[in-house]
């Protein structure tokens, strides 16, 4: 019998005995820097000359590892792989598939300072942010093997005395998952298993930015007792070898996490049906956001403040769900505009290696570059408050940023920067501040913070996004407690740990016996 599924609990790392061992955790993994990764096909381990150089975003001199890289050829062979595996992975036990996942989630149980020890290093995640991407690692697991095992049976419907009919779902065939750099190894792992556990079989296309931990993943899933050529490792550039997968007629389904540009391009290419190819391409799509905080006249202010300043810049507001913009009623904006600006002040940017700064740096050049840029357009929109610098001499770090006094339409308040920028604006009243928050292309997260019940349940009702808060910040959902997912630009809105998210990856078949 299956347990009935929690989250996985985040570490507290002011227990100086979990401190230790993180410290530990580090050493271990910093003794494994520099190594070589070969790709996987069909459970083939391939070197090839030509690498992916992985490093350190907090020190740029300090190489993670050397990945392989994959070609059309060797995405074709992985694609071939694929092809034939499914054949037999899709008439696997359900159960098998889920108890594979429950396995390997306890290995990264057992190890899971090391796999959080990791992202600090290849990611540049502050450890609080290290440890609750592991975890989500863990809860997508979990909950997507409990998942499965609801779905197996199908659903019922009716029959007739004549009659028995069923209703079951059935695997797709094989995915291209294309996963991103920021929630390495959550969104990475969950993109992946999801797809997996439902019997498909899949060719992993990590980020560029980020591929030694998806590597890690093979090795756990493969000590968790994955069939070879179930999951086959091929990172490469997206022009090469993802085009070539999202085109191929074989591709069943593409599930992607990223920008808005490479993800509108996806479901373009992907509606094009090909020679050879006798289905219409399925997408699982989620691609960012800009996302609100709406500050009511009658709330607790400083929980606004607090809530602001840490869903934007956690992570040096590199989630799709960061707060990128807070519209506050102007009785109220002086205050809290001034409260966001103390409590940024307050914050650092630097190594997280040893845990003393909230913010790490950004991810590469050229998002440091790109955050410039924006930061140098927000001076000219409205008044820079805190921040505006970086410095990008040993690793890639942006202060905290706020600007204030912005227009609604500016590009400050319109654009996905994707870094640590915050901008602030106000409104005459709740009605015109929901209308602000719904005046971009996007709708992933946004977040209420008002003690007004009317107005809470007007937001409710008007504020159009995929996960809405009250009273707390836009970041940080939980596998199965906050399905997640936006409308809009934001994606196809397949709700990531919810209850329907596997049926994304399967196809209704009904059939029905005569008596």
């Amino acid at each position: 019998m299956v347990v009935p599924y929690k989250h996985e609990p985040f570490t507290d790392f002011t227990v100086e005995e979990n401190r230790q061992q993180m410290l530990e955790a580090l050493k271990k993994v910093e003794a494994d820097l520099g190594k070589e990764y070969p790709l996987v096909i069909g459970g083939e381990r391939i070197t090839t000359d030509d690498k992916i150089v992985s490093v350190n975003p907090a020190n740029r001199e300090e190489v993670i590892g050397y990945v392989s890289k994959a070609n059309k050829e060797l995405a074709e062979k992985a694609m071939q792989t694929a092809d034939k595996t499914f054949e037999t992975w899709r008439k696997s036990d359900p159960k098998l598939r889920a108890d594979i996942l429950f396995r390997a989630a306890a290995i990264v149980r057992r190890r899971k300072h090391e796999f959080t020890a990791h992202l600090v290093k290849e990611g540049g995640k502050p450890w609080k942010e290290a440890d609750a991407d592991t975890a989500e690692a863990i809860d997508f697991m979990e909950y997507y093997g409990r998942q499965m095992l609801e779905l197996k049976d199908g659903v019922k419907i009716n029959s007739r005395p004549i009659e028995f009919n069923q209703y079951n779902y059935i695997p797709l065939g094989v995915g291209v998952v294309i996963s991103p750099w920021n929630f390495l190894f959550a969104i990475m792992a969950g993109t992946t298993v999801a797809a997996m556990v439902t019997g498909n079989t899949v060719l992993l296309k990590p980020a560029s930015a980020t591929p030694v931990i998806a590597y890690k993943l093979m090795e756990v899933l493969e000590e968790a007792g994955l069939p070879a050529g179930v999951i086959n490792f091929i990172p490469g550039p997206g022009s090469e070898v993802g085009d070539y997968l999202v085109d191929h007629p074989r591709t069943r389904f593409v599930s992607f996490t990223g920008s808005r540009d490479v993800g509108t391009r996806i479901f373009e290419r992907a509606a094009k049906v090909q020679d050879g190819q006798k289905w219409l391409k399925r997408t699982i799509i989620e691609m960012g956001g800009k996302d609100t905080i709406v500050v009511d006249k009658e709330a607790d202010l400083e929980l606004a403040a607090q809530s602001i300043v840490q869903s934007a810049f956690g992570f040096s507001g590199q989630k799709c769900s960061a707060c990128s913009r807070a519209v506050i009623h102007q009785d109220v904006y002086d205050e809290v505009k001034d409260r966001v600006a103390s409590l940024t002040k307050e914050l650092s940017a630097g190594d997280p290696y040893d845990n003393s700064h909230f913010m790490g740096p950004v991810i590469d050049q050229g998002a440091y570059d790109k955050i410039l840029d924006y930061i140098e357009i927000g001076k000219k929109e409205g008044e820079l408050l805190v921040g505006g610098t970086g410095d990008d001499s040993k690793g890639w770090f942006v202060n905290p940023t706020v600007f204030a006094d912005l227009k609604p339409n500016a590009r400050i308040m319109q654009e996905e920067i994707f870094g640590p920028v915050v901008g602030l604006t106000k409104a005459k009243d709740f009605d015109e501040a929901i209308e602000i928050a719904n005046n971009t292309d996007y709708g992933l997260t946004g977040a209420v913070i008002t003690n007004n019940r009317e107005h809470q349940e007007q937001a409710r009702q008007d504020f159009h996004v995929g996960n809405l808060y009250f009273n707390r910040g836009c970041t940080a959902a939980i596998v199965g407690y906050q399905p997640f997912g936006g409308f809009n630009m934001s994606g196809t809105d397949s709700k990531a740990g919810g209850p329907d998210y596997l049926i994304h990856h399967m196809q209704g078949k009904t059939t029905s016996e005569m008596f």
